[in-house]
């Protein structure tokens, strides 16, 4: 017969309750562990992944449809020379991405930065990408209405014949119930618009002129 201690018992109850609360703390830690993974994934900073948030994330599925909708504006006012692409490859782990652009030339068969686009084609892709905003939101807000776009000079880096593909890019716009304005000192686009507000300064100040 072996006799135990008379605290034994005690300390044997103390040792299984250690073991029970070392188990709970690595599930806990494990628990947190997912958590923290999760939050980094979310918040774009998981080492050795992609830099995105969940904002850009989101985002950029919506950007997306936008894309879609600009480039049928777009290769109309190129004559089918560029498309829009949103770059889904940062260039090192370390850069964030998700909305930055890329451009296909069809000209020369190769993808490139946007920001390499001349000043007249960067207006025709900012022109498509607002038209393709416009359509995007009217069709994911049914209510919401899209009918009135303003642009404020830009014209003048395009030549005649982009100046042309956009101006009749806006007219088919102006057809379908939408009111387009243009703000602009370019006197050929007088010739091309049929509705406009002419001011012209005097010495006596500004006049105005409205041809309807």
């Amino acid at each position: 017969m072996v006799l135990l201690p008379p605290d034994f018992m005690i300390y044997e109850n103390i040792y299984e309750k250690l073991k029970k609360i070392a188990k709970d703390i690595q599930v806990e830690m494990k628990n947190q562990a997912e958590l923290e993974n999760l939050y980094k994934t979310a918040s774009g900073t998981l080492a050795g992944k992609k830099r995105i948030a969940f904002e850009q994330y989101v985002q950029a599925t919506y950007f997306d449809s936008v894309i879609l909708e600009a480039n049928k504006r777009l290769q109309k006012m190129t004559n089918g020379r560029f498309l829009l692409f949103r770059k889904e490859e940062a260039e090192k782990l370390s850069d964030k991405f998700g909305l930055e652009l890329d451009v296909f030339d069809y000209y020369t068969g190769r993808k490139r930065d946007v920001k390499s686009l001349s000043g007249g084609e960067s207006f025709k892709a900012s022109l498509a990408l607002a038209l393709g905003l416009s359509d995007v939101i009217q069709s994911y807000s049914g209510g919401i209405v899209v009918d009135t776009l303003f642009i404020d000079e830009g014209f003048g880096s395009l030549d005649a014949e982009s100046r042309e593909q956009a101006i009749e890019t806006l007219l088919q716009l102006s057809s379908n119930n939408k009111l387009i304005g243009i703000i602009s000192h370019i006197s050929e686009l007088k010739e091309m618009i049929e509705q406009k507000i002419i001011i012209t300064k005097t010495q006596n100040g500004s006049e105005v002129e409205m041809v309807v």
